[in-house]
């Protein structure tokens, strides 16, 4: 493949990637994407032959993007419970903060593509297992994990699922959303941490 080549079909993914961001699945046409590439139609059709492929591509990308950087910090035996919790805020917040629409996308497309989500990362296997639940237990035995992990999430995922919210009222511009994200940088792990040793 020439260097050519895989410039156009990163353009298309890009394209592809704004348009079901926006759209999700349902509401992208591939005439949408073609557009937005700047290519044309049949084009789209040579890399991608459906709709459907290019959108799972585009998938596979979005759920590593959201948990592919955050399961070796929470994998990593090296490393205490309480580094962990700093190292994964951090990412998180760095990771959403240049992709806000991120959780939405994926939360809204994991509930109509669940069989595939599981296949490209198997969470489950992942955090049965994992360095971080046995050091929640270590820490807090009465402390169900999985409350801890999903208040982890809810804290650091939910200002981004809020988002159009607080813009569509105008509870907040652009700039005083990046402010109240990076006061939660702060403040989230340290919230944590108080649940931690609860």
């Amino acid at each position: 493949m020439s260097e050519n080549e895989i410039s156009t079909e990163d353009k298309i993914l890009l394209a592809a990637s704004k348009v079901f961001t926006e759209k999700g699945f349902a509401g992208a046409r591939t005439r949408d994407i073609a557009d937005e590439a700047g290519i044309n139609l049949a084009l789209l059709n040579y890399y991608f032959r459906s709709k459907e492929k290019l959108f799972d591509q585009v998938m596979k990308v979005k759920i590593v993007l959201l948990f592919g950087k955050i399961i070796p910090i929470i994998s990593n035996e090296k490393t205490t419970i309480e580094e962990k919790i700093d190292l994964a805020s951090e990412k998180y917040f760095e990771i959403l903060s240049k992709n806000p629409n991120l959780p939405l996308f994926v939360i809204s497309e994991i509930q109509k593509k669940n069989s595939d989500i599981k296949s490209i990362l198997p969470v489950e296997k992942i955090l049965m297992n994992s360095v971080i639940i046995q050091q929640i237990k270590e820490k807090n035995p009465g402390l169900n994990p999985f409350h801890f992990l999903l208040n982890f999430l809810g804290m650091t995922v939910f200002p981004f699922l809020a988002r159009p919210v607080f813009q569509n009222f105008h509870i907040m511009n652009d700039d005083e959303f990046q402010k109240f994200v990076e006061e939660r940088k702060t403040l989230v792990p340290q919230w944590i941490k108080l649940i931690l040793n609860s």
